[in-house]
């Protein structure tokens, strides 16, 4: 059966459901699934459980979904340019799992992988170590992170066959393979989407074992935080 569908609303038919987790990609406002952002927000599904670096800005990416107050819970690891995310975590409207970058990315990674668990020293005596197992190697304190298994893996791609063997440009490749990796199902939206073959074996970044089903559509090109200087 084929893995490209015409539309992200189509993409995901039959996948949301309320109270379910997603695993999203995106750095920053880079590599973000836009168009299934908006495709969730358009089905109206609620008490959703995010995993992500972060959650955009108060009008791009996961933040319109905050602003719908589609979102139960953020598993993420920045919240700094997104003032709706902080102002309902603070006001306690929003629960939120704080998470290291490079843990959260181990994390999905690790799901991925079918690897229930791994010991870290990152956070070790600080808050993100409370209420985890503790444990020595070779003299040093690790904590133990468990991998994660989301329901949905929502990614975006620059370039990918119709099998789902998929290419990504520069910091949009920090989140969005191992989000793609640890959910039960993935969706992928793409700019390019092409024949098998045509990609070089070594350059893809994610096989298509991992992607179920695909589009290809208009992304918005948008600059986090613009600096100037006069002429």
């Amino acid at each position: 059966m084929s893995k490209v569908y015409g539309s992200a609303a189509e993409a995901l038919d039959g996948l949301l459901f309320d109270g379910m987790f997603i695993a999203a990609g995106g750095f920053g406002l880079c590599g973000i699934p836009e168009l299934l952002i908006d495709a969730i927000k358009a089905a109206g599904t609620k008490d959703l459980t995010f995993a992500s670096n972060n959650a955009g800005v108060d009008d791009f990416g996961i933040g319109i979904l905050l602003q719908t107050r589609q979102v139960k819970k953020m598993i993420s690891s920045y919240v700094g340019e997104n003032a709706e995310f902080m102002r309902q975590y603070l006001s306690g409207e929003l629960e939120l799992e704080f998470n290291p970058q490079g843990t959260l990315a181990e994390r999905m990674r690790a799901g991925g992988c079918g690897i229930p668990g791994f010991y870290t020293k990152t956070g070790v005596g600080t808050v993100i170590a409370e209420g985890k197992e503790h444990k020595e190697f070779d003299g040093q304190t690790y904590i133990l992170e468990r991998g994660i298994v989301a329901d949905l893996s929502i990614v975006k791609a620059w370039k990918a066959d119709t099998t789902g063997n998929a290419v990504f440009r520069k910091t949009a490749r920090n989140f969005n393979p191992p989000a793609a990796m640890c959910g039960k199902v993935c969706v992928m939206e793409v700019e390019e989407i092409v024949e098998p073959g045509t990609l070089d074996p070594d350059k893809i970044h994610l096989p298509g074992i991992y992607v179920h089903r695909l589009i290809q559509g208009s992304h918005e090109k948008r600059i986090e935080q613009r600096t100037t200087r006069a002429a």
